[in-house]
């Protein structure tokens, strides 16, 4: 169970790096490149999905799982991103937005599918923090972010989802932010949770994951520096194994 694996690295306190893979910015050509570093730097989850797809999402994760031995986790925008031959889904909720359809609107569409194909959901509390620049999140969604200066925002948003269920609390500040997510909204959000934390967003060097971590990041999710030189996973993945609490 890929939640299980996700709560026992938490408690032995061990960083875990998530690679998101966008089906648009990866094409066959760049997805061999990508697949033959990530035999030799291995991240610890796979992410496939985007706020706003165009390409068949289902023949980029018959690729990975025929080249790779990870299971592989979608993040799906909407419901019609869903595909049976993923091995865990984060069922997400956006609850630092009030757009309904995000709350529980496409939920109750997915669930039958989701429940059919086995696919394991991961009750998931998604947070957009705003990371100094409009993103597809934000203008897809229809909703504004958390601001940034407003960390008792965050923290209060996040221990109502977890109050209300959710098993992991996602903090994006958006796919190539300007910035990353504060150290102190990520430390003030990580003291608040009994549930793992995964942060997102603007983490473009080495540098800045670590500092992620530092500040509370049990999985830091990381993607748009990748489609432009995916041999920076190398580092990223060094970091993150060589991290110490």
């Amino acid at each position: 169970m890929i939640y299980s694996y996700i709560k026992e690295s938490v408690a032995q306190k061990k960083k875990l790096l998530a690679l998101l893979i966008d089906p648009d910015k990866c094409p066959p050509e760049k997805m061999e490149q990508i697949t033959e570093i990530l035999r030799q730097h291995r991240p610890h989850l796979l992410l496939v999905g985007g706020s706003l797809i165009s390409t068949p999402i289902a023949p980029l994760v018959d690729y990975l799982k025929s080249r790779l031995d990870q299971p592989v986790i979608l993040y799906p925008g909407n419901p019609s991103h869903l595909t049976p031959n993923v091995d865990g889904v984060l069922f997400l909720s956006m609850i630092s937005g009030r757009n309904p359809e995000l709350l529980i609107g496409h939920h109750i569409v997915a669930a039958p599918f989701i429940k059919q194909n086995n696919i394991e959901p991961i009750a998931t509390g998604y947070m957009l923090i705003d990371g100094g620049s409009p993103t597809s999140v934000e203008y897809i969604s229809q909703t504004s972010p958390i601001p940034a200066g407003k960390p008792g925002i965050a923290v209060a948003t996040a221990i109502a989802g977890e109050m209300l269920g959710l098993k992991l609390i996602y903090m994006d500040a958006g796919s190539g932010a300007k910035n990353c997510i504060s150290a102190e909204t990520i430390n003030m959000v990580k003291q608040s949770l009994n549930i793992p934390l995964m942060i997102g967003g603007g983490i473009s060097d080495a540098g800045k994951l670590r500092a992620a971590f530092e500040a509370g990041a049990d999985i830091a999710v990381v993607g748009n520096i990748f489609e432009k030189d995916p041999s920076l996973i190398a580092s990223f993945v060094e970091t993150t194994e060589s991290f110490k609490p």
